[in-house]
């Protein structure tokens, strides 16, 4: 824990204060995601609305910037954070914490798709701890890992890549042909 510390250049801080700072900056990320995404809804709304009326009004880099974040609200990754919080709701965001990639995308389409600040706040609060823990402890000890390992072989953390990116395409493939054939990839459907 004193090296995850060291390298969040907090040497000689307790535990629980590395914790509780990692946690409140998530906290902080994921709450100015989700209102960045209800201010571009409500933005793009009322330029859409003002067009629609031709009395748009404001500078042309105001306009360029409300059309961008729409399109960015607008983009695939938003859009698969859309439908994952109209499907399962709260729960998305707090399980997005330990997923990479997905993230910011989700608490975007939160704020997006509307979701009550009350339930998301509820649902950041243990995701916000998960994420805390994971990155002052295992999840910073193994990006280290993998920094140590392309400095003494580029070639091995290519190869280390490849092979995560391959299991990570297989068990795609495995769970798109489930939802195919409604059973697990190769194995006939059993009757009850």
């Amino acid at each position: 824990m004193e090296d995850a510390a060291a390298a969040y250049g907090l040497e000689g801080w307790p535990v629980v204060a590395v914790v509780l700072l990692l946690f409140a900056g998530a906290l902080l990320r994921s709450h100015a995601i989700y209102w960045l995404g209800r201010a571009v809804t409500r933005g793009a709304e009322h330029a859409r609305d003002a067009q629609r009326r031709s009395d748009a009004t404001g500078p042309a880099w105001w306009h360029g910037a409300v059309g961008r974040a729409d399109a960015w609200t607008r983009s695939a990754a938003v859009a698969r954070g859309v439908r994952l919080v109209r499907r399962w709701g709260a729960p998305v965001v707090a399980v997005a914490y330990l997923t990479v990639g997905v993230q910011s995308a989700v608490f975007a389409a939160a704020g997006v798709v509307r979701l009550p600040y009350a339930r998301f706040t509820v649902a950041s609060v243990p995701g916000s701890a998960a994420w805390a823990v994971v990155w002052s402890t295992v999840g910073l000890g193994a990006w280290w890992a993998a920094v140590a390992l392309a400095a003494r072989s580029p070639w091995a953390l290519v190869g280390a890549l490849l092979l995560v990116a391959g299991v990570v395409v297989v068990l795609r493939r495995r769970r798109a042909a489930r939802g195919r054939t409604g059973s697990p990839a190769g194995r006939p459907a059993r009757s009850r």
